[in-house]
């Protein structure tokens, strides 16, 4: 089972505009036991992952007791940042909101960026558990997490924000409008293997939605 220290994310995932390709050789440099990952910069160019690199690797499984709610935890799948958001009952209220929805490119979520079972209002299976490819589809750095009301922009709920080009994206990944992001936050294959465990990279039964699938990654 996976463990990660909910107070130590920012170990797993560079905040600081690191961009897609950046990423896996930060997480291949950290598998090697190699520190100082704080002072890498960004060297090479972002690029969609091959479909070798989706096609490799198992399943994953993740403690969501380490998730409290309110807060981010980032894993990695598939040399891919992974957010896992523990949502709360203020933050499911307000993905609802008229006022969020007007200001969003595609609320509904009709792009193909997440499998049918995600691809209602919390684009999620269960509402207070959303579960993110990290990775911004404008051009592929890690979006940062902003939960605070106006952290994102005046007037505007928390979400996530990207340092790079300044793409938005609220609570449930939802890209806003007037962004340089195109798409909303892909979500991977996953189910609840239990009521506290979560399988990244499998489907519920019935399901056969793969991660080429997603419309912009």
């Amino acid at each position: 089972m996976t463990q990660a220290s909910p107070t130590n994310t920012n170990d797993l995932v560079p905040e600081s505009g690191v961009r897609r390709r950046d990423f896996i050789n930060v997480a291949a440099v950290t598998s090697a036991g190699i520190a100082g990952l704080a002072t890498l910069y960004p060297l090479i160019s972002q690029m969609a992952p091959a479909a070798d690199v989706l096609a490799a690797g198992e399943p994953k499984t993740f403690d969501l007791g380490q998730v409290a709610p309110g807060q981010r935890i980032v894993t990695i799948w598939r040399s891919m940042p992974i957010f896992i958001v523990n949502r709360t009952p203020k933050d499911l209220a307000g993905l609802r909101e008229p006022a969020l929805l007007n200001h969003l490119r595609d609320p509904d979520s009709h792009e193909a960026q997440q499998p049918d079972y995600a691809a209602n209002w919390s684009r999620s299976i269960k509402p207070e558990y959303l579960v993110l490819i990290g990775i911004c589809t404008h051009l592929g750095c890690i979006p940062e997490f902003k939960p605070t009301p106006g952290s994102i922009g005046d007037n505007l709920p928390g979400g996530f924000f990207c340092p790079c080009h300044g793409s938005k994206y609220d609570m449930a990944g939802r890209v806003f409008k007037s962004v340089p992001a195109p798409y909303n936050l892909p979500v991977p294959p996953y189910h609840f293997a239990g009521a506290n465990t979560l399988t990244i990279g499998e489907n519920p039964p019935g399901s056969a939605f793969k991660v080429t699938s997603i419309g912009q990654l």
